[in-house]
């Protein structure tokens, strides 16, 4: 593999965004699919006990982990932000002091994780008495392993901001296999929790042995200038700390309404809120994988100066969510209940349909909020964000509590829903803000038709369901449909990148 100079020019194509974005999508779904085929032989190898203190131990370690206090996505911040303005003195500046720091909060995190093992096993977790002494040892190895998983999250930052994420999913994709095959195999051998969390911990150790070998190839002078400062420590604890409480509030606005239910409905009906929520929210890694790549995209057109190319990749990716989720929003909304039956059974039809077509209009509305979130983000405005998600908590606790009162579960979609479409216009309107993003010129390049097209599409599944045939003919009009899209939605720029996708596959089947 060649060693790319470190100064350079950041590669920033559409065709770059659309080859990162799947990147990360085959990065995203293949360890899912591993995990989703593992773990039932994983449980039945190290027996549920067993299994079950696992699971709870990695909880605790991932709670540690706040201890990064978000400067991994700190590197990939100022390290794209110096890349954008060919300021390539200062990215062994800022990248050294984020990881010696993260090493430094690793080892206090190592000590307090070690100090508090005992009383976790012997008074929090409830561990039965056999398994006592192999849980204290499996936390203090966990312990162990904290400061090796922070420092990679520096040196991953760092490749994500230069856009190599063909190099991050090169080790991620077998790294997080591995994660979840080597339990089941470990199991096989006769390992205890030590042993098996000793494989999972080399294999963390290997990872960050080749990120950090593939980092200096592509940042040859991160190898030859050591720097740390505390004066850009600053800045980037600034920015990381803001994006810790992003993170710290996130689950709790996701996962808030699931606990209210279980307060003032019954534990059934978590059951019949969770399923239909967790089978639609699934997809999310679709806009996830495209947040990624916009982020490092964004801090290096931000420290370029490059407002026009901001503003076109901003409106096309607002344009690909709007048509890839919005189709599917419109397949789950008109088609929740065959969904349903299909993947939760006939039970789960009368009671969570309703839920699963709410949910499905959040998702898409949340989908969309992906844009704006990693623009603030990419410009430096984690702080923005955070306040968002303190202000949505304040007013989304008594709305999902009424709603919940008043329609049960489908209230506390609807409350999600709300909160969502809440956060996707501050996303927005705070971009049109800072970034200068004109509302009337993103409905420019194809938008406005975009929107059109999905509306008739609505339309025409909401006519279609009911009549006999209905399904086939949706079918077809959705076929045609793609011409129209092809036709006035996208691009010639859009056009060449998917001719060019297409003569990349062939030439590889037919090698």
């Amino acid at each position: 593999m060649p060693a790319p100079a470190n100064d350079a020019p950041l590669e920033i194509r559409g065709s770059v965004i659309v080859r990162n974005t799947v990147l990360n999508l085959t990065g995203l779904a293949l360890p899912v699919i591993v995990g989703v085929l593992t773990i039932p032989l994983t449980i039945r190898l190290m027996g549920t006990d067993r299994f079950g203190i696992l699971s709870l131990a990695w909880v605790v370690f991932g709670y540690f982990s706040y201890l990064d206090l978000g400067l991994g996505m700190a590197t990939t911040r100022f390290v794209a932000d110096a890349l954008g303005k060919r300021d390539m003195e200062q990215i062994p500046r800022y990248f050294w002091t984020t990881a010696t720091f993260q090493f430094l909060m690793g080892c206090l995190g190592a000590l307090a994780l070690s100090l508090s093992a005992p009383y976790l096993v012997d008074h929090i977790l409830n561990i039965p008495a056999d398994f006592v002494r192999e849980s204290k040892t499996t936390f203090y190895l966990l312990a162990a392993s904290l400061p090796p998983v922070l420092v990679s999250a520096s040196f991953r930052g760092a490749l994500e901001a230069r856009q190599r994420f063909d190099l991050v999913n090169l080790i991620k994709i077998p790294s997080s296999i591995l994660n979840y095959g080597l339990p089941p195999f470990g199991a096989a051998l006769g390992l205890k929790l030590p042993g098996i969390v000793l494989l999972l911990i080399a294999t963390r150790l290997l990872t960050l042995l080749v990120l950090a070998v593939l980092c200096f190839r592509v940042f040859p002078d991160l190898r030859r200038r050591f720097v740390f400062q505390g004066k850009a420590l600053k800045p980037v604890l600034h920015y990381g700390i803001w994006v810790m409480v992003s993170n710290a509030l996130g689950p709790i606005l996701v996962y808030l309404d699931r606990f209210l239910i279980g307060t003032l409905l019954t534990v059934t009906a978590v059951s019949y809120y969770t399923a239909p929520y967790e089978a639609v929210m699934r997809l999310g890694i679709v806009p996830y994988s495209l947040l990624m790549t916009l982020f490092p995209m964004f801090s290096a057109l931000e420290g370029g100066g490059e407002e026009a190319r901001r503003r076109v990749f901003f409106r096309q990716s607002v344009k690909f969510l709007l048509v890839s989720m919005g189709f599917v929003a419109v397949l789950l909304i008109f088609y929740a209940g065959d969904i349903i039956r299909i993947y939760l059974g006939a039970d789960f039809v009368l009671n969570s349909t309703l839920v699963f077509q709410i949910i499905a209009v959040g998702f898409t509305l949340n989908a969309l909020a992906i844009v704006p979130y990693g623009f603030l983000q990419g410009i430096g405005r984690s702080d923005l964000v955070a306040k968002f998600y303190m202000a949505e908590l304040v007013l989304y606790v008594p709305l999902v509590l009424f709603l919940i009162r008043r329609w049960g579960i489908a209230g506390a979609a609807l409350g999600w829903t709300i909160r969502a479409g809440g956060d996707m216009i501050l996303m927005f309107i705070a971009s049109k803000k800072l970034g200068k993003m004109d509302f009337a010129s993103m409905l420019e390049g194809g938008t406005k038709p975009a929107a059109l097209w999905l509306a008739a599409l609505s339309i025409a599944a909401f006519a279609l369901k009911r009549i006999p045939w209905g399904g086939v003919i949706f079918a077809a009009v959705l076929l045609a449909s793609i011409a129209v899209l092809w036709r006035f939605v996208f691009g010639p720029e859009e056009k060449s990148w998917v001719s060019s996708g297409v003569r990349r596959i062939k030439a590889r089947v037919t090698r």
